[in-house]
């Protein structure tokens, strides 16, 4: 563990570990309202707790030695919980965070070169442009400090580096307004539904996603026209057309490759929520450092030292260790997707280095719960302060690879992790090389998790041009 010499450190806000057992009506509210807020003390302070609620079993999963056995040593066994297929499923089908078999197979054959380290580094220059011109608008606005909501900026900001990079920009949707989209989409169609809850088969209405139907067809109504353009493209003009993620999808398109139906779930995962993660990401990240004034000039220095002597971004993730620790620790205590739910296929065991064993039951619930994990006192000092000195190149190797789980882990970690770490070290330079991000009255933000860990009302924050 690492130590803090700070005498308080910051702690961002967040539920409180619960004290006691909640009644089953109390746990359907909170999980409703708000399921970041249902986890008791057992779940930051045990290494696995089985539990059991509506007739279902759950086996709560925090110590990294078992963690590395469900999703990666014994991964086949474990497939995603039916909860999590009915929450996502609804909206991103065959995409490749809800594909299952020999589809999920085939599509993460598919786009595995695009997404190589060597490749996602080829995407810096376009991010920097990108962030340069977003920064751009800040700066037309900062002749005087402004307030604005920096979640829904973050959205937008993530979203045209995703449009500029992996569609060259030929997204059939109007770029402003569309953060608020997928606010809308995410509220509406990434809760937890009562019936999700009962395990109701699919075909039950959901009424809490009635009104969500509208916004995700608005989706996949842009998902066709771009895919519809882009073909078009390709048989009119194919020496003009962009090597992009875009036309690597539609030239797998046939029997021996993907869908019709499995190109769009997946070009709808990336525009609806490929970008999301990163920009709530970067969003906690703002307010956090806006809290330690200290760190947050250590990495204005840095930005500023780097910047001075040319560098190109490709450079930038490695030459810039307290960019990358401070969003590093806001995935840590915000983790973007706050749980990774499987199931057991059989009935399995496993056997920790002390010798205790662990059945798990066939069809059991398994709940690898990056929130309670990343805040579990067994495996960080100083849990629920923000400390972006633990991640630090000298305190790295301190940390189990599976105590930290921001992508997931194993065959199904995120394939997009080096863009998104890429991503957002040149994002975080460019605008605080220009701006520095205060807090305001109004900046009280409390996390809710949807489908990611979101401010509830937003991330108010005031913005000014820094003195140089």
């Amino acid at each position: 563990m690492i130590m803090d010499t700070r005498p308080e450190p910051f702690e961002p806000p967040a539920p409180v570990p619960r004290t006691h057992i909640p009644s089953r009506l109390e746990i359907i509210r909170t999980v409703l309202r708000n399921p970041l807020e249902l986890w008791g003390e057992p779940s930051y302070t045990l290494p696995w707790i089985e539990t059991k609620f509506m007739n279902q079993r759950n086996l709560i999963v925090n110590d990294p030695g078992l963690i590395r056995y469900i999703l990666v040593e014994n991964a086949s066994n474990y497939e995603m919980s039916k909860v999590r297929r009915l929450i996502l499923r609804p909206i991103l089908r065959d995409g490749l965070l809800t594909a299952e078999g020999e589809v999920w197979k085939r599509s993460r054959k598919a786009m595995a070169p695009v997404f190589t380290p060597r490749h996602a580094k080829g995407f810096a220059g376009q991010m920097l442009t990108v962030s340069e011109h977003f920064g751009e608008r800040y700066q037309r606005a900062a002749s005087e400090p402004f307030v604005t909501n920096i979640a829904t900026d973050m959205t937008e900001l993530t979203f045209e580096i995703l449009t500029e990079t992996l569609f060259s920009s030929e997204i059939a949707v109007e770029k402003e307004g569309f953060a608020a989209n997928v606010e809308e989409l995410l509220q509406r169609m990434g809760r937890v539904d009562p019936m999700d809850l009962l395990v109701a088969p699919p075909w039950v209405p959901r009424l809490t996603r009635i009104g969500g139907r509208k916004v995700l067809d608005r989706f996949r109504g842009v998902v066709a026209a771009t895919m519809a353009e882009r073909r078009r493209r390709m048989a009119a003009e194919p020496d003009k057309v962009p090597n992009d993620f875009l036309t690597l999808l539609l030239q797998l398109e046939g029997p021996e490759g993907l869908s019709t139906s499995e190109i769009e779930d997946n070009i709808l995962t990336f525009i609806g929520a490929g970008h999301e993660t990163t920009a709530r990401a970067l969003a906690w990240c703002l307010y956090c450092i806006a809290n330690m004034p200290a760190y947050r000039e250590t990495m204005e220095k840095e930005i500023d030292t780097v910047l001075a002597t040319g560098a190109e971004p490709i450079e930038w993730l490695e030459r810039m260790p307290h960019v990358l620790a401070a969003f590093e620790e806001a995935l840590r205590l915000y983790p973007p997707a706050p749980s990774i739910n499987r199931a057991a296929i059989e009935a399995d065991e496993w056997t920790s280095p002390e010798g205790e064993r662990v059945p798990i039951r066939k069809g059991i619930s398994v709940l690898i719960m990056p929130w309670t994990l990343h805040r579990h006192v067994l495996y960080w000092q100083k849990p629920r302060a923000f400390m972006p000195e633990r991640f630090l190149p000298e305190n790295r190797d301190k940390i189990n690879r599976f105590q930290y789980l921001p992508f997931g882990a194993g065959p199904r970690i995120c394939i997009g992790a080096t863009f998104a770490l890429q991503e957002a070290v040149i994002a975080l330079a460019v605008l605080m090389h220009r701006f520095r991000f205060d807090l305001t009255e109004a900046t009280h933000p409390w996390p809710v998790q949807r489908l990611t860990t979101q401010p509830k009302g937003g991330l108010p924050m005031k913005v000014l041009l820094r003195a140089k």
